[in-house]
């Protein structure tokens, strides 16, 4: 800690009193200013109110005029507010069609100061999730049933991720070059710790070579940049790519990277179609990262209401997606097959991820739910429901008709 010497010639006791109080204190960890949120008090709630007159979002569904007034002069201990929070809805109206959430949390007090507003995005979007309702988690693999027995003739590869918060730092929409670079630092000591079926490399986005960037790219591994404007506008790319890397495993089959969109996405995978393993290494894997960041005083972002904390509501939970890659050509032209996705709740993508076309009929099936139901819950949904798909497809490459095994809605 700095001193000063009261006693210098020509110093005044009362002068060196004001530059102590004056001067920035360690303890404020807020990585912006917010002069600029005070500022805003010189103006009405009415005239800083955003026009969402033409917005398709859950946060402007939920935001009314009172919410407005009421939280705007609200500020989490590391100096995130209401704008921070709803910046990048403000700024993508959305699609009629496309429902987005249109918020993300700047840290995990965000859940708590702005839960006026929160808790009926979280409700809109979870399913009637409410307020007052538990979370379950569950990472015991051994409570899985089957997954080791789904066909690899349709089944082409398996894959279950999620996102990890560290423990006090901020979230990659709020936090500052520093503080990225702390939560890097951390994270590849703890990674670099990992032995056995875990162990691996670490790769910097800003040093990486051609060689190593055409290698990921090759093994589906490299994120790049963010283009999506809801990823710009909420912050993510600042400083692009100061502090983001991808690590993984020798093997290739687990796969951490760090602070993308949230501080850790934790991937296991492999080709074909044993869900069953893949699940178990994700599991394995990320109770050990999280032991190893305890040690470290820096636990992960949990608590019994909204489970897991990350950056974007819609990832709250278990903030899971265990999805396969599977042959559907001749279900995924059928009438109802929109509806026996509704009913398994599950989700279909393009082989190249949200927004893409299918490939010659190849879907990527993942489940729908991430708050409400555990991690173990979520991924027998996708074993089930892509084991009915795919009898389902092979009755129709019989010319068989697949009504009598269209379940009920789950």
């Amino acid at each position: 800690m700095h001193t000063v010497d009261t006693k210098r010639e020509g110093s005044d006791p009362k002068d060196c009193y004001l530059f102590l109080l004056c001067r920035p204190r360690k303890k404020a960890i807020m990585p912006f200013g917010n002069t600029h949120n005070n500022f805003k008090m010189n103006f009405s709630s009415e005239e800083e109110y955003p026009d969402l007159s033409q917005h398709n979002n859950h946060m402007a569904k939920a935001l009314n005029k009172e919410i407005y007034a009421k939280l705007r002069d609200k500020q989490t201990p590391s100096g995130y507010t209401l704008d921070d929070l709803i910046q990048t809805g403000v700024d993508n109206p959305g699609h009629p069609f496309i429902m987005t959430v249109g918020c993300v949390a700047g840290d995990e007090e965000s859940y708590e100061v702005f839960k006026d507003l929160l808790d009926p995005i979280i409700s809109d979007r979870h399913g009637g999730y409410k307020a007052t309702d538990k979370h379950k988690t569950d990472l015991n693999f051994e409570n899985l049933k089957g997954g080791d027995d789904l066909d690899p003739n349709y089944v082409l590869s398996s894959r279950v991720r999620t996102g990890r918060s560290i423990k006090g730092y901020t979230l990659p929409p709020h936090n500052s070059r520093g503080e990225r670079r702390a939560v890097e630092k951390l994270s590849v000591e703890a990674l670099a710790s990992l032995e056995g079926e875990f162990k691996g490399t670490y790769y910097p986005l800003k040093s990486m070579t051609d060689q190593e960037q055409e290698q990921l790219i090759a093994d589906h591994f490299l994120f790049d940049k963010p283009v999506s404007p809801l990823l710009l506008a909420a912050g993510m790319a600042r400083d692009w790519p100061d502090g983001r890397g991808i690590w993984h495993n020798d093997n290739k089959t687990f796969l951490v990277w760090v602070n993308e969109e949230d501080h850790l996405r934790v991937i296991s995978m492999q080709l074909g179609g044993n869900m069953r393993e893949v699940f178990r290494r994700f599991c394995v894997g990320l109770q050990k990262i999280e032991e190893i960041f305890k040690k470290h005083n820096h636990g992960f972002m949990w608590n019994e209401h909204l489970g897991y904390v990350l950056t974007c509501p819609s990832n709250l939970g278990t903030g899971l997606r265990g999805g396969v890659h599977v042959k559907l050509p001749k279900l995924s032209t059928h009438a109802k097959f929109e509806e026996i996705l509704t009913r398994l709740r599950l989700q279909k993508r393009g082989t190249g991820g949200v927004d893409t076309a299918s490939v010659g009929g190849t879907f990527d099936i993942s489940n729908a739910d991430r708050l409400g139901s555990s991690e173990v819950d979520q991924v027998q949904l996708v074993i089930d429901g892509v084991k009915l798909m795919v009898e389902m497809e092979k009755k129709l490459e019989k010319g068989e008709a697949i009504e009598s095994l269209i379940p009920a809605q789950k």
